[in-house]
């Protein structure tokens, strides 16, 4: 029998969870996604927020093995995707 695996985030059956939030939080996110839509829009947001937050785990581990950002480096590749024509001439 093979094992089950824990499901990633935006995976698995939906359950609900009771979350506290401030009356103006609550406001804000009703007149954003009405009634209806707002488990979905938590959802997203949560989803997103685990996302940064395992990026950023692989960008201490990258620096830590490899060193820091070359931040010229950065901008300049930023400059090409951006189509800066003057700074792409740079970075090429």
């Amino acid at each position: 029998m093979a094992a089950t695996l824990d499901p990633v985030p935006g995976e698995g059956p939906v359950r609900p969870i009771s979350v506290s939030l401030h009356e103006g939080t609550i406001a804000a996110l009703k007149a954003r996604t009405g009634r209806r839509g707002m488990s979905a829009y938590v959802e997203a947001l949560i989803q997103r927020q685990l996302e940064r937050e395992r990026l950023r785990e692989l960008i201490e581990d990258a620096e830590a093995e490899h060193g820091p950002v070359d931040q010229a480096a950065v901008e300049a590749k930023r400059a090409l995707l951006r189509g800066d024509a003057a700074d792409s001439a740079d970075a090429a």
